[in-house]
């Protein structure tokens, strides 16, 4: 028969005298050392007695407690130990919210996005690229053209559907770049999947997957080339141009009049620029020949140049945001597409200036081509070629920049 009531439990309790008070039927309250009050049961089973912990004072009340002692006797006189009970109901417990935590903690890794997934693998392999150009590559050509439509898509969501909208509109017009667009997606969707973040099958995958959708590479790239302005419409291309004040713009502008490819201007510093000589030379690690280059600087090249800001700490003719590097090589693209020429590219400025010089100048072909900077493909001519022609590039350069913002030209075919 139960002896405690409320109140003599909490008189017991306040006393904090150690020791053990039957409530009856095995129930006992437990008051120990340091004053600390629980609630014990205490059972028999196959001989044996033993204590089951049921909770402590105040959290557990004497009618808690009861129905508590009471669950325990049962089982124990149907000869199940409740303690062994109590334990293999706890670890299911565990085990379902652990089960229940990594259900969770799957769904959220599932969750993480193309966007994230890219720019981890970035920051994971830059130091193993050649260069910081490579991967400055990596987040440009995503950023351009995969992250508006997949970037804040799960990785698991990804489909082939995707994949195609992302690259048919490029495949054919700039096949180097969707390629390498496709290896990039393709790579990132692998490390998804290496990190749990994605199942089944990459859809980016060009063998045996995208080729039975897609021309292979080689099919376009043979009969496509770099997107050329007529020479016909360059001055009047070019007088907005020369109005724009935004450095993409800028750099477009040097790009046309030196006639450089993308690369050259954007790496360009300083100190390759010789100011009193009117003079820039192009080291040869960054010469597609692997030759220094000089280039003759017009006067409107040179007056563009001295108008451009310095920037501490950064030493590149066109810097960019970020330290110590210079705007990305999509920044002239970018320049082209406020202008609503998405027809065109930057390289091929370089086609308009050879056709400009072939069809309405006298200057001589080799001129041009060194201008270019062009590698000399027939061996003896090669060998005979000992200078750069560099005083007769100089007036075919200043002659390129007067045409180019719209004056007349006297080296001309009438």
């Amino acid at each position: 028969m139960a002896s405690l009531t409320t109140k003599t439990v909490e008189k017991i309790v306040r006393s904090g005298l150690p020791g053990m008070t039957n409530d009856g039927d095995g129930l006992y309250l437990k008051v120990g050392r340091t004053g600390g009050a629980s609630w014990i049961f205490r059972y028999k089973l196959a001989g044996k007695s033993r204590d089951m912990g049921l909770g402590g004072h105040p959290e557990v009340s004497l009618a808690v407690a009861r129905e508590k002692a009471a669950e325990a006797r049962k089982l124990s006189k149907s000869g199940v130990d409740p303690l062994t009970t109590r334990d293999e109901e706890m670890e299911r417990q565990r085990l379902e919210i652990e089960a229940e935590r990594l259900a969770q903690d799957a769904a959220r890794a599932k969750a993480t996005t193309f966007k994230e997934v890219a720019l981890d693998y970035i920051a994971a392999h830059r130091t193993g690229w050649k260069n910081a150009k490579h991967a400055q590559q990596w987040e440009n050509t995503l950023a351009t053209y995969a992250f508006k439509v997949i970037g804040d898509l799960p990785t698991q969501e990804i489909g082939i559907e995707h994949v195609l909208k992302i690259l048919k509109p490029i495949w054919t017009a700039i096949p180097e770049t969707a390629s390498r667009l496709r290896n990039r997606i393709e790579l990132v969707l692998d490390a998804a999947k290496a990190r749990g973040l994605r199942d089944g099958e990459n859809p980016a995958r060009w063998r045996g997957h995208l080729d039975k959708l897609l021309p292979p590479r080689s099919k376009v790239r043979a009969v496509k080339h770099h997107a050329a302005m007529s020479w016909t419409e360059l001055p009047a291309f070019m007088a907005p141009l020369e109005k724009a004040d935004d450095l993409s713009s800028k750099a477009l502008r040097f790009t046309i009049l030196t006639a450089c490819r993308t690369s050259e201007v954007l790496e360009s510093t300083w100190a390759e620029i010789d100011v009193p000589a009117r003079v820039w030379t192009i080291p040869a690690l960054r010469m597609k020949a692997g030759k220094e280059h000089r280039v003759p600087l017009s006067k409107a090249a040179l007056d563009l140049l001295t108008g451009l800001p310095r920037v501490e700490g950064n030493n590149h003719l066109f810097a960019g945001a970020r330290k110590k590097r210079p705007l990305s090589n999509m920044a002239m693209l970018m320049a082209l597409r406020r202008m609503k020429r998405d027809d065109l590219t930057t390289h091929g400025f370089r086609s308009t200036f050879r056709d400009w010089a072939s069809e309405v100048t006298h200057h001589p072909r080799e001129v041009c081509e060194q201008a270019l900077a062009h590698t000399v493909e027939n061996a003896v001519e090669a060998a005979y070629r000992r200078g750069d022609l560099f005083e007769k590039r100089r007036i075919l350069m200043e002659d390129w920049a007067r045409y180019a913002s719209g004056h007349p030209v006297a080296n001309t075919v009438e």
